[in-house]
């Protein structure tokens, strides 16, 4: 006869496939295992998050998720698809799929949220729902829960549905019987690491930031970048998607159902000569709820004058 806590965890589950979901898997709270530590601290060591400089701060909560509830006994990691059903036309700049409709940060926050609730009032336990909004190893965990695996390209690649998936955790006191680890991997396959425009993919698995044409566009607001990035380019403005495109668990992607993700107008006939004209009271108004908001429009000059039409 199933346990009380196999039966909330099967409803839990249900629940959110019902807010749309595309994964839900349970891990237990525990510290990060001491080889996943130690290959994250060389990655700091080398200086290869650039300018993430947030990247190396709350070591202690990144290695122990239950510092970020008392009492934690659970991760519940969860993806969310946005794959889109519509393309940018080739006139528009180039934004990365994940920056296309409204901000993903609002979109999960709203949907975990309501699990969260869901599962407090199942449980009579705390939870704290995870979205980019603290130092949580959202891959690892992800990864512990059985819903996916680490790809060379350094996204979670989920099995049968691809990489195109926002991720967030819910961590809560009720204690959940954990699924099994995920142990795919990429095999010997390395079109990622091929396609990558700026070399930033290392054959052992870790990313360069300091090459990263993803966070270099997005995370990085200096008035100039390296003197390389205007050949590597393009016509991107917004992130780049060329180690997902060329995934082959990628190949068979299919579009989101969450119509928040759909590419709003703006980013449909998104131009140069659109972002050159725009005040700052129009890049606020018009990206007031897009992770875009996040370039500031400084910024997002900066890309545009570095692009190339091709």
């Amino acid at each position: 006869m199933p346990s009380p806590s196999c039966d909330i965890a099967s409803l839990i589950k249900s629940q959110a496939r019902s807010l749309g979901f595309d994964a839900c898997g349970f891990a237990a709270a525990a510290p990060v295992d001491d080889e996943a530590v130690a290959r994250y601290d060389h990655w700091l060591a080398q200086g290869r998050h650039g300018c993430m400089q947030w990247a190396a701060g709350h070591r202690d909560l990144r290695r122990d998720p239950s510092l970020l509830l008392e009492g934690a006994q659970t991760v519940i990691s969860l993806a969310l698809n946005y794959y889109p059903a519509r393309l940018q036309p080739s006139s528009a700049l180039r934004v990365a799929y994940y920056a296309y409709g409204r901000d993903y940060h609002e979109v999960l926050r709203e949907k975990m949220t309501l699990l969260s609730t869901m599962i407090e009032q199942m449980t009579h336990c705390a939870t704290r729902p995870c979205v980019d909004s603290a130092p949580i190893r959202e891959r690892y965990w992800a990864q512990r829960a059985g819903i996916g695996f680490v790809g060379r390209n350094n996204c979670l690649i989920l099995p049968g549905k691809g990489s195109f998936c926002f991720l967030g955790e819910i961590v809560t006191t009720a204690q959940l019987p954990p699924d099994e680890p995920c142990t795919l991997t990429c095999g010997d396959c390395g079109r990622c690491v091929e396609a990558c425009p700026s070399g930033a993919l290392q054959d052992e698995g870790a990313a360069d930031c300091r090459r990263c044409l993803s966070c270099l566009l997005i995370e990085n607001h200096d008035d100039e970048l390296p003197d390389w990035v205007g050949g590597a380019i393009g016509r991107r403005v917004v992130g780049c998607d060329e180690c997902q495109l060329c995934c082959p668990h990628n190949a068979h992607a299919v579009a989101t159902g969450v119509a928040d993700f759909a590419p709003t107008q703006a980013v449909m006939t998104l131009t140069r000569e659109r972002i050159e004209g725009m005040t700052g009271g129009d890049f606020r108004r018009t990206f007031a709820h897009s992770a875009i908001a996040r370039l500031r429009l400084k910024t997002l000059r900066r890309n545009a004058a570095l692009g190339q039409d091709k």
